[in-house]
């Protein structure tokens, strides 16, 4: 097959100008899966929180169990209500940095509710 001369380098041309569009769309889909991955440890913080103090545990014990589990920086809020126990947990989940600073921070949140253990 012959490749006329002013069609030479056509394909390098486009694979220049394609790739930095592709590697900003892989970055974004990786900020995206790490967000989901920290909403998810958002999530597990504010239910083993709620589970501790509905055993019975004292708040700050309780607390202590949900941070190890949510983000780095997650501020908890333990609310008894009659029977019932509400945690809420906010945190901030801030984008990749560098020539990416323009993606936005984002302020991820979870309430668990569950109802208090009888002692034994």
């Amino acid at each position: 097959m012959r490749v006329r001369r002013g069609e030479r380098g056509a394909v390098t041309a486009e694979l220049a100008m394609a790739l930095p569009l592709l590697v900003a769309v892989t970055v974004g889909l990786v900020w995206l899966l790490a967000i989901g991955a920290a909403q998810l440890r958002v999530v597990d913080g504010a239910r083993e929180t709620a589970r501790a103090v509905a055993r019975g545990d004292d708040e700050g014990s309780a607390v202590g169990q949900g941070r190890r589990v949510a983000p780095e920086g997650a501020a908890f809020t333990v609310t008894e209500a009659g029977d019932e126990v509400h945690v809420r947990v906010v945190t901030r989940a801030d984008g990749p940095g560098g020539i990416f600073d323009f993606l936005p921070s984002v302020q991820l949140e979870a309430e668990a509710v569950t109802t208090a253990e009888e002692p034994p």
